[in-house]
């Protein structure tokens, strides 16, 4: 290989040195510590490649196609080098999505669970229940258009609203429920309670949207965070508006029937004296309230001033600390430490490191091991005693049973 020409003669790599296959730096090192090495043995020295998503790029998708290419990695290397995961970032996000799923499908079991409980029927539990998988798949479905995606920002705005959608449903089929009730023909009470109710349910789903308006107006990272949770909520109650006033009256003229006149079980008069026993309490507290009205108005505005008070005093952030797992550390060394000094230090920091990771994790299995011997001594001595007591009905005693604590 000629790198230059000097009094028209080629000058070549041998003529000024020695070509070698090695690192362009040989100053920059680094070293990894796998589970198949011992904490007391020789630290590895690694290739340490960071990957990072294109903006825009989903995290969970990125890393998981990066899991798929490593066997195809692995096999296209020698066999003496080790491909390993250092860090993953997105485990606590999975397990933060996971949390927020499950809380979903509790939520809605929840909401169903406390509809049947108020309505004590099937029929009536059932049509509410359905515009909830309905709203959330059409709330999917305008959400993928969108270019959104399922994170905890949606994840949450879905569970906060299916509280939201439910109400209209329920709301309508009560005003329905009502003249049906009345001995009304069932098709007429559906479009009589929905027409009725109709306004009122788009009225209150319009002052619920209202609220998340400024959401949308924000700007900066905060608004760009919020944006798709207000609108995730407010295309969820939109959604509802049209399902509980189309499918829930016609569901209730089809499903829908009086069962005032029927006989009800012991789970029913048991909710029905709860409710009548609430009602009673309500309107005991409500005639308190009008005796002293002064005193409701006092305690409105101290309310009012102690949550100004307590929105100065608590204290604020723009995300709340999480822990993520990792511990991130960085080590400086003298000014005239060569490279092999800090190489040396380096890894001896790293060998230190993962011995007190190694010993904190004997002690811990040591206290269970002393806790775990505790509760066998002590379960030994409770068979002493009984076998004390019991000496006196048999002759045969507690021998074997005391030889078998001992050992």
């Amino acid at each position: 290989m000629i790198v230059a020409y000097r009094g028209g003669a080629p000058i070549r790599v041998r003529d000024i040195g020695t070509a070698v296959d090695g690192p362009e730096n040989t100053k920059l090192a680094a070293w990894a510590y796998t589970d198949a090495r011992t904490a007391d043995g020789p630290a590895p020295r690694a290739i340490v490649l960071a990957i990072s998503k294109l903006p825009g790029a989903n995290v969970i998708e990125t890393v998981d196609r990066v899991k798929a290419a490593l066997p195809r990695l692995q096999g296209a290397i020698p066999p003496s080098v080790e491909v390993t995961v250092l860090t993953d970032r997105t485990q606590t996000i999975r397990a933060s999505v996971a949390d927020v799923q499950f809380t979903l499908m509790l939520t809605i079991a929840l909401v169903v669970m406390v509809i049947f409980v108020f309505l004590r029927n099937l029929a009536a539990t059932v049509i509410p229940s359905l515009t909830v998988p309905l709203a959330l798949a059409g709330t999917a479905a305008v959400m993928y258009a969108a270019g959104f995606s399922l994170d905890n920002l949606s994840l949450m705005a879905l569970t906060v609203a299916v509280g939201f959608v439910v109400d209209d449903a329920i709301v309508v089929l009560e005003n329905i429920y009502r003249y049906v009730e009345g001995g009304m023909p069932v098709r007429e009470t559906a479009l009589k309670g929905a027409g009725e109710i109709g306004f009122t349910v788009i009225a209150i789903s319009v002052s619920l949207v209202a609220v998340f308006i400024p959401f949308l107006l924000m700007g900066g990272i905060v608004g760009r965070l919020l944006r798709e949770f207000a609108l995730t909520v407010s295309i969820t109650i939109a959604l509802s508006v049209v399902v509980s006033l189309t499918l829930t009256p016609m569901l209730c003229s089809r499903f829908l029937r009086d069962t005032t006149h029927d006989e009800h079980g012991k789970f029913h008069q048991l909710c029905e004296r709860g409710f009548d026993w609430l009602l009673d309490r309500y309107a005991a507290g409500l005639q308190f309230v009008l005796r002293h009205q002064f005193v409701t108005l006092l305690s409105f505005f101290a309310t009012l001033g102690l949550t100004v008070f307590l929105f100065i005093a608590i204290p604020k952030g723009f995300f709340p600390q999480q822990d993520t797992g990792f511990l991130f550390g960085q080590a400086v060394g003298p000014e005239d430490s060569s490279s092999a000094q800090m190489a040396g230090r380096m890894t001896a920091l790293g060998r230190s490191s993962r011995v007190t990771r190694t010993s904190a994790a004997w002690r811990s299995t040591s206290a269970r091991r002393r806790s775990t011997r505790a509760i066998s001594t002590s379960t030994c001595a409770r068979k002493r005693m009984g076998g004390r007591r019991r000496r006196t009905r048999s002759s045969r005693g507690c021998g074997p049973r005391r030889r078998r604590c001992r050992a």
